[in-house]
């Protein structure tokens, strides 16, 4: 089987496999780049399999006058820029050790060894420079039935890592059929070795986490999460009853996936901390929740927390309370996030001053709010 795809006929993708293959080597296409060109997938990274040792790598790629970085060679893995875009380059490898959390690896010569240490049928498909797929544990029934299933016995693909719990739910959002697409084998070791979630770095779990919540539907995969244990393993106190109806709530008013959005959706205790989030998230994460639950109206929540925030208290506040975004909400948040106050505190000097002062501005801003930012300069001072 050969496949076609606009990232395959692109010179630097050529160029650098007819290096590899001219120094008497393979170079295979591996993982995303194959998987989502066969899912009719947006392409995003290339990354390359090759028997050539990562020293030998790095001279191919030297003595073309390409510029290699080093980035896990300890690990077989280089990246190689050409025309500015980046390559990752990994040889051939085969698992020596493991501890749930990270391998010992040897570096191999066939193309089979590295597919048995994967962790997806569907991510151990590989094609060369001219499309032509190689398949060496026949994963494309999987990939074709959109069936996600562990390479061999999927207790062992976990105990590997128990990252791979949560990439299983992350793939099923993504990629896995809604209906028949998670393997029985694969959810059960997932279910069983929850408890080896908590040898793995927050960091870890919580890019894990925002790449799962920024699937277009995530709600079943998550939901299949609360059931097995998994996400009360990671996030104590969530609930997934309110994040189908954000997802549709999205839809219907045309906004985009939010992972932070959807992650106060979920609720639960200390989230910020527990998915080492970055600051800006975790304020947006805090605001976002307050907001929908404060009673503000969609113009106020837009004045407060600007446009986009605004927007996603107002899909917040009715996914909590099970109903429709009400009319206008959304373009009342739109022109409270336009609104500005037209009045300083040096309007009030020095008729006022210190903690009174601060005390008429915050009742001239409320009577502003609540005529819906009507009242002008004028009414606010008189």
């Amino acid at each position: 089987m050969r496949i076609s795809a606009p990232w395959l006929d692109r010179p630097e993708v050529q160029h650098v496999c007819a290096l590899l293959e001219a120094a008497g080597h393979r170079a295979l296409y591996v993982g995303g780049c194959v998987r989502n060109t066969l899912l009719d997938h947006p392409v995003s990274d290339h990354d390359l399999s090759t028997d050539a040792r990562p020293e030998r790598v790095v001279a191919v790629m030297e003595d073309a006058g390409l510029k290699v970085i080093p980035t896990g060679i300890e690990h077989g893995t280089v990246t190689v820029l050409a025309d500015g875009e980046p390559f990752e380059i990994t040889t051939f490898r085969h698992d020596i050790e493991t501890d749930g959390r990270r391998a010992v690896v040897h570096f191999a010569d066939t193309v089979i060894e590295d597919a048995r240490r994967r962790d997806f049928t569907m991510n151990a498909i590989y094609c060369d420079r001219h499309g032509e797929i190689v398949d060496p544990l026949d994963g494309m029934p999987d990939l074709r039935a959109r069936r996600l299933r562990f390479v061999g016995r999927a207790t062992e693909r976990v105990k590997e890592d128990y990252l791979r719990i949560l990439r299983f739910f992350r793939f099923s959002a993504w990629y896995a059929d809604p209906e028949q697409g998670i393997d029985p084998e694969s959810l059960a070791a997932c279910a069983a070795h929850v408890d080896g979630l908590a040898r793995i770095s927050a960091e870890r779990i919580g890019a894990e986490m925002t790449k799962l919540l920024s699937a277009p539907d995530p709600s079943q995969a998550v939901s299949v999460m609360q059931t097995t244990g998994v996400l009360g393993a990671i996030l104590p106190g969530s609930d997934v009853t309110a994040l189908p109806i954000l997802v549709h709530l999205e839809l219907q008013t045309g906004q985009r996936p939010d992972p932070v959005l959807r992650l106060a959706a979920l609720g639960g205790e200390d989230v910020a901390n527990r998915l080492r989030l970055s600051k800006a998230d975790a304020r947006r994460l805090e605001a976002i929740g307050a907001a929908a639950r404060s009673g503000q109206r969609a113009g106020e929540l837009g004045y407060r927390l600007g446009a986009r925030d605004g927007a996603a208290a107002v899909l917040l506040h009715s996914a909590l309370l099970g109903v429709t975004v009400p009319e206008m909400a959304l373009e009342d948040a739109a022109a409270g996030a336009a609104a500005e106050f037209p009045i300083t505190a040096r309007d009030l000097m020095p008729r006022f001053h210190g903690r009174t002062l601060g005390d008429e501005m915050k009742a001239r801003e409320r009577r502003w709010i609540d005529s819906g930012f009507r009242l002008g300069r004028e009414d606010l001072l008189a």
